[in-house]
């Protein structure tokens, strides 16, 4: 395969590994043409204009793809989603984008490959790569360590067939949860979001692959929870609730890369926007990586925002504000571009601004040196003539890594409710009801590939085991008769199945209810990119289904395989119990069927809040008390089961806190501690929380927010003496004159088993000045255990 030269070829100086990236960037800047700088600022999607439409559906208003033969010699910044287009075995999709790679080093005369990039949001988004569960379930599992793991398995399966940059992870703070990429958020609460993304960062990039945060910022905060709406939101709000996981990963992970957002905020879209991409971004926090424009999003300044009158015009925006590569496809950085540079539009100080960035980072993946290869490590000391005999021969759903989706799934599922019925024990008949029962796709989100596209492929296998709910009851409960019935779709208003699905019901000692939601994209799903929904009432009939099967009087338990959280009536008193999942993966049945039979205790946590009513939206349990039932307003947003809520098959007892330090100074720590033990009657995980409520602040501050948690795990009958440092720095908070600053007085320290259950409170009090933080401020609470 290609080599970038000849070993006796003299080594140009932007080839010299003993320079800084950055030097040799700008050794390379200054031999290349304008076309050759701009071409290494843009990706280019083969196949999408017709395989892979469906999957891009922004492609309107778009001309036809580049012709490569033309393209080519000037070189290529990216290629765009070489695995994630179409079905295809990944050893000769491995080949396939070598082969591309040796095409496009070998036709531009510096012979420079491009940067590979693929989704990877829960999972690399590839045929037959191991589908994780979504990032909601990462946030129920209050488990950053799992997440990093997660995430390096992840990045070295992508790494190992070439691939160099991941568009993950997501950021966004769930504001309404009748959007429809909340499956792809981690939740709603801004320290929970920063801790597990800032873990998977470290993963990823600990592999070797370019982790991509997005969206910067603000995606999730749009009106109604529609996809792509405006965002209305003040300045107080984006400081305080939607950049804080942003500055966290940016700081404690080092990404190598940020997707700016496809909103406006206020009338300024963010592709457009130079304080947020670079005053911010840059010059505040110091992120040293490139910036990529969201799919068209550049384009979007001229079609959907209306900023740009024309092509060259949106790239002039975007370069100037920061952003430093177009995605998926050339489009305004080419030939736009090229003529208002040459025109004197645009400096061509813009441009290598950009270039310099995107070609340290390509030194930094090893694509500037001398002997760099095409060949991937998957491929390595492979026969490459006769790619018949490569079919079959990469794994990228081994094991190791079913075993980590499993463990994944089993730390997220999250017990609501439990009158005492489950664990299940060994009950003779089970009725298995629901949309949900027996279909082996309801346990992924819509960027998990058998959804996102292999969906559009039916004839094609969907490449790796999804053993449905019946499957998995029948493996834990071998000697149970289950008899199944569907009662209802996922979203058809069809009720002709209740009577056979109540009949079954009828006859078992136990009904297991699976609803929730079918993935999909742009409206082809109830759950996923572009499938927002009006209210979180259950989709199409699934509580009539649920009302009818409480009905019976048989215990019922439901258990949700969703992508949002949903209102659910009457089940949150009368049933049995209750069992929410988050798009668990292709382990995440089995995970399920673990936990209805008790052989794993359920330690997950509620990422976002459940809602008592389906029409109370937006709601979230960071809120001020405004946001709360009052006697003024006919309407009560008090959710069902709050943020951070889960129970267990065991208990566990917060006994004899200690203020150890009560007063601190505004730039000190004050001191906490208390004794945690296991009451029950076996081994078990209980998630301390700490939340912080500041009574009197100079302007409005939620009721409570979370600044430190901690999963501990403790045998029964074990204690732990637990001790928490806290910082004053986390009682910060957006003043107002815009600057951060922690100010003197009495505050609540509140340790909890979730939002709505407050075990231990302690008063501290802050003495001395106003003070100012900057972004250096400290962002953990310290906790220690023994």
């Amino acid at each position: 395969m290609y080599q970038a030269v000849p070993s006796a070829a003299p080594i140009a100086r932007w080839r010299d590994r003993a320079l800084s990236p950055e030097e040799r960037a700008d050794s390379l800047i200054a031999e290349m043409t304008l076309p050759e700088k701009l071409a290494q600022l843009v990706g280019v999607w083969v196949g999408a204009s017709d395989e892979g439409g469906d999957v891009a559906p922004h492609q309107h208003d778009m001309e036809e793809p580049p012709d490569l033969d033309e393209l080519l010699p000037s070189g290529l910044g990216q290629l765009t989603r070489s695995f994630g287009t179409v079905p295809v075995d990944p050893a000769l999709g491995a080949l396939s984008l070598a082969r591309s790679q040796q095409r496009i080093a070998s036709a531009n005369r510096f012979g420079i490959p491009a940067l590979a990039h693929e989704e990877c949001l829960a999972g690399f988004a590839a045929w037959g790569a191991t589908a994780y569960p979504v990032p909601l379930s990462w946030g129920a599992t209050f488990d950053p360590g799992l997440i990093r793991r997660m995430a390096e398995a992840i990045g070295r399966d992508m790494r190992a067939v070439g691939v160099h940059q991941g568009l993950a992870p997501v950021l966004d703070v769930v504001r309404d949860a009748r959007w429809g990429r909340v499956e792809e958020t981690i939740g709603e609460d801004p320290y929970l979001v920063g801790t597990v993304a800032t873990a998977y960062v470290q993963g990823l990039e600990s592999a070797g692959i370019v982790a991509t945060l997005k969206h910067f910022a603000g995606y999730s905060a749009s009106r109604a929870g529609r996809n792509l709406a405006p965002v209305g939101m003040g300045g107080r709000e984006r400081a305080d609730v939607i950049l804080p996981p942003f500055e966290m990963a940016v700081r404690e992970a080092r990404p190598r890369s940020v997707m700016h957002a496809y909103t406006d905020t206020d009338g300024i879209p963010s592709a457009a926007d130079e304080a947020l991409l670079t005053g911010l971004l840059r010059d505040t926090w110091g992120f040293e990586g490139t910036v990529v424009a969201d799919y068209f999003g550049i384009a979007f300044l001229k079609v959907l925002h209306g900023v740009a009158g024309d092509w060259a015009e949106a790239a002039a925006l975007a370069l100037a504000s920061g952003v430093d590569v177009e995605l998926p496809t050339v489009k305004t950085f080419g030939e736009p571009l090229l003529r208002a540079v040459e025109d004197g539009t645009v400096p061509e100080a813009l441009v290598d601004r950009a270039l310099r960035r995107v070609l340290a980072q390509k030194a930094q993946l090893g694509l500037l040196d001398p002997d760099w290869d095409a060949v991937p490590a998957a491929l390595a000391g492979r026969r490459l003539d006769d790619p018949r005999e490569l079919r079959g021969s990469v794994d990228l759903d081994r094991p190791e890594n079913r075993a980590l989706a499993r463990e994944i799934a089993e730390r997220a599922v999250v017990l609501l409710r439990n009158d005492g019925t489950l664990p299940l024990r060994g009950p003779r008949r089970i009725a298995l009801i629901g949309p949900n029962a027996d279909t082996p796709t309801s346990v992924l989100g819509c960027y998990a590939f058998p959804v996102h596209v292999g969906s559009q492929h039916p004839e094609v296998p969907v490449g790796i085991e999804l053993p449905t709910l019946r499957h998995a009851l029948a493996a834990e409960f071998p000697y149970s008769e289950i008899r199944t019935a569907t009662g209802a779709s996922v979203d058809g208003l069809d009720t002709s199945g209740f009577p056979e699905a109540v009949e079954a019901a009828r006859q078992a000692d136990v009904v297991i209810v699976a609803l929730g939601d079918r993935a999909g994209l742009f409206g082809r799903g109830t759950s996923g990119e572009g499938c927002d929904v009006e209210t979180l009432e259950l989709p199409g009939v699934q509580r009539q289904l649920l009302d009818a099967l409480l009905d019976t009087g048989k215990p019922v338990v439901p258990v949700l395989l969703a992508g949002r959280p949903y209102a659910l009536g009457r089940a949150v008193t009368e049933a049995a119990a209750l069992v929410q999942t988050f798009f668990p993966g292709e382990a995440g049945t089995e995970a399920v069927a673990a936990v209805l039979s008790g052989r794993t205790n359920p330690s997950g946590r509620l990422p976002v809040s459940i809602p008592a009513r389906p029409g109370v939206q937006p709601s979230t349990y960071l809120a001020a008390r405004l946001a709360g039932p009052s006697e003024v307003s006919s309407t009560d947003p008090t959710p069902a089961f709050g943020f951070g809520h889960g129970i267990g098959y065991t208990t566990f007892a917060w006994t004899d806190l200690a203020v150890e330090r009560a007063d601190a100074t505004t730039d000190g720590a004050v001191d906490l501690a208390f004794t945690l033990r296991n009451t029950g009657d076996r081994s078990g995980s209980e998630t301390v929380q700490l939340y912080l409520h500041d009574p009197v602040a100079s302007v409005v501050q939620p009721v409570q927010r979370l600044i430190g948690y901690r999963r501990i795990t403790l045998d029964a009958g074990e204690e732990t003496r637990v001790r928490v440092s806290v910082p004053a720095d986390l009682a910060s908070f957006t003043g107002r004159d815009g600057r951060r600053i922690v100010e003197p007085g009495e505050l609540e320290l509140r340790l909890a088993a979730s939002s709505t259950d407050l075990r231990l409170t302690a008063t501290v009090r802050l003495d001395g000045p106003v003070r100012v933080l900057d972004h250096t401020r400290r962002l953990h609470a310290d906790f220690h255990s023994a």
